[in-house]
């Protein structure tokens, strides 16, 4: 007995190490998102690539980051341990990171480094997040809250490395960029190293036991045969979108198998699953634009020096307005909570279905302004307070439409299929950037003067106010069916349950 409660006492508490996977996981979306946020200029400025081939590139990229997540997640489960596989996709990317700071005039081992960072994304994303589910596991109060604040982490080490990267690119070249980027990673694993004893109690079924070397092996061989794979596809744009709709094939293949063989009473839950999943899906669309058409639109058309009555406040280059996103995010999400807090106190909570059209109706003002502004410019450059405004309504847009995705499936799919689910729900967000990247393409290959590359963006722009105005419309009028199919949702999962 003794021996048993010295054990307890002695266990970390789930605030310090909650407080570990925090600290990695902010500096490891430092390093994605910093080197996001130069990567398209990288392509475009050093490697002199066409803006068609660079943005079907960047789509690729974003399709294979959110496709090999359903295979960490199930290597962490099952192989590695969640701990173990988080580690070794930290190592892949921070490795990946430094590959492209060398790879400063061949596109072979840019693409062999990106390939790199997707499969170590693959392995950390999964498993990080679930990490934190194990900590607060069985509290739900305090699992929302400790998500919350590891969204708050995410865009904490985003907007730093946004910010920092670019600037870092315009003053000592794209390979000080990408080399910050692997440094702060390392450096997250260096505080990792010193704190991991805080997580020793913490961890899949695998974490506790000794490693096989079988397993470990074939797993490695995988990996490598992965990362050629990815190589081999992102190095050509023909096999690389075959793979995109084959994978997209695979979704829908995957919800009709699990539409077939869910009871009667589930299949309710699954229609509106399908339906709001779609609707979520189709948001990355535009979501993708934040690091094709808009980086390059402020490129070229947009004026860096922002002023207020006369007076420069601040400069800011096209790839720190991407920064712009993860700020709007922070500012927004604890009004957005105090509202969603209120509308419930008084029996108003807005259903998912609604929040969607809200989310969308903001999409189309963001596009509106962009295209506002890049007709505003005349003979000179775009006011970057288009962009500020433009990103405060895509935001708040993302708040209520993206950020929702998951819930949809926690809240609609049966637990036992809900694995399948959010792996499909990924691989379908990866295949919309691809496509967002496609529609990118319209307004590609810009004139550089600032006039011309304005006029070839504003019909972009106008196309996405359309569309996503479209959408608002089309959501607007299923909302009586979404709200038929909730209803015999909760009634056939309350007859079920019983």
């Amino acid at each position: 007995m003794p021996s048993a409660l010295s054990s307890i006492s002695s266990r970390p508490t789930r605030s310090s190490s909650f407080a570990v996977v925090v600290a990695i996981e902010l500096w490891e979306r430092f390093g994605y998102y910093g080197m996001q946020a130069v990567l398209l200029l990288f392509m475009v400025r050093q490697l002199g690539m066409a803006d068609a081939r660079a943005n079907l590139l960047m789509g690729a990229f974003a399709a294979m980051a959110y496709a090999l997540p359903v295979v960490g997640g199930w290597v962490g489960d099952r192989v590695l341990g969640s701990r173990r596989a988080m580690l070794l996709g930290a190592t892949c990317m921070m490795g990946g990171y430094a590959a492209l700071a060398v790879a400063t005039a061949h596109v072979g081992l840019m693409t062999v480094a990106m390939a790199l960072i997707a499969t170590g994304n693959g392995f950390f994303k999964p498993n990080a997040a679930n990490l934190v589910r194990r900590i607060y596991e069985g509290d739900d109060a305090a699992l929302d809250s400790a998500f919350t604040l590891y969204y708050m982490a995410v865009n904490v080490g985003s907007t730093a490395s946004i910010l920092l990267t670019p600037l870092l690119q315009d003053h000592f070249g794209p390979a000080a960029s990408f080399a910050t980027c692997s440094a702060g990673l390392a450096f997250g694993l260096g505080v990792y190293t010193v704190l991991r004893s805080r997580l020793r109690h913490v961890g899949s079924v695998p974490d506790f036991a000794p490693l096989a070397a079988g397993p470990v092996g074939g797993l490695l061989l995988g990996m490598a045969g992965a990362i050629v794979g990815l190589h081999l596809i992102l190095d050509r744009p023909a096999v690389a979108r075959a793979c995109v709709w084959l994978a997209a094939l695979s979704v829908l293949g995957v919800w009709a198998v699990i539409y077939r063989r869910a009871v009667p009473a589930q299949r309710p839950g699954l229609r509106m699953a399908y339906m709001l999943s779609i609707q979520g899906m189709i948001y990355f669309v535009f979501y993708q634009q934040i690091v094709t058409s808009l980086t390059l639109f402020a490129l070229r058309a947009v004026r860096g020096d922002v002023t207020l009555g006369g007076v420069t406040l601040f400069h800011m280059s096209a790839g720190q307005f991407q920064a712009l996103n993860p700020i709007w995010i922070m500012v927004a999400s604890p009004i957005l909570a105090f509202l969603y807090r209120r509308l419930a106190r008084q029996g108003r909570d807005l259903p998912i279905a609604r929040k969607f059209v809200v989310g969308y109706s903001l999409v189309t003002l963001a596009f509106v302004i962009w295209w506002l502004g890049a007709l505003s410019g005349g003979a000179g450059l775009v006011s970057p307070w288009f962009m500020i405004a433009a990103y405060c309504a895509l935001a708040v847009g993302e708040l209520l439409v993206g950020g929702l995705g998951l819930a949809v499936i926690a809240r609609y799919v049966p637990a036992a299929m809900g694995g399948f689910m959010m792996g499909s729900y990924l691989l379908s967000m990866g295949v919309a950037m691809y496509v967002g990247s496609m529609v990118a393409n319209l307004a590609a290959g810009a004139p550089a003067h600032p006039a011309a590359g304005a006029e070839a963006y504003a019909g972009l722009f106008l196309t996405l106010a359309i569309a996503a105005g479209t959408i608002v419309i089309l959501f607007a009028a299923l909302l009586p069916l979404t709200r038929r199919w909730d209803r015999q949702h909760v009634r056939d999962s309350a007859l079920f349950s019983a």
